[in-house]
């Protein structure tokens, strides 16, 4: 961040007074710019004991396996978020279900946070995704999934079959590289 986006002015990092953490302010206005998590939503959803999948159309991970989601929109509830992806990716109304998991992506500034449902009728292709497509659990293809809070909401689906057995944590970090 360089400008203030309330009045123009440059920023630095600093402590703002009564805070505990460094924070871009205003050198002119003092305006304070926090930066906080960004969420994202997502639905393991299913049919005839298949779960829906989306075939990225987009960046990251261009042509790679996921459970629909995407980032939450402002005025709609988590639960709404989940649905509204379903819609936009797979072309899939569904009935939502239960909160089940939920991902610390600590390097990327998210959270990412996953639905059961039930798909309602039939499901299609989005404009953000290249084909969808229902695979029985034994045929999810694991070493094709685009992103690892995805296969964690995956897996803690398969391992509840599907019931509702509480909310699955997970936090996310890269690797430290090594010297050696």
């Amino acid at each position: 961040m360089n400008f203030c986006s309330h009045c123009g002015a440059g920023v630095s990092r600093k402590i703002p007074r009564g805070d505990n953490r460094e924070r871009w302010v205003c050198e002119s206005c003092d305006t304070v710019h926090y930066q906080n998590p960004l969420l994202v939503v997502g639905c393991v959803a299913e049919q005839d004991g298949k779960i829906l999948l989306c075939k990225r159309a987009i960046e990251p991970r261009y042509g790679y396996w996921t459970v629909p989601a995407g980032f939450m929109e402002l005025g709609e509830s988590l639960a709404k978020g989940a649905a509204r992806e379903t819609l936009e990716e797979a072309c899939a109304e569904i009935d939502i279900g239960h909160m089940f998991a939920s991902v610390d992506v600590i390097d990327a500034g998210q959270v990412h946070v996953f639905f059961t449902g039930k798909v309602k009728g039939g499901y299609g292709v989005g404009e953000e995704s290249l084909e969808t497509e229902l695979f029985a659990p034994e045929d999810i293809p694991w070493d094709e999934l685009a992103f690892q809070s995805g296969r964690f909401a995956l897996q803690k689906y398969i391992d509840d079959k599907g019931l509702d057995k509480g909310v699955h944590f997970h936090e996310l970090r890269r690797a430290k590289e090594s010297n050696n």
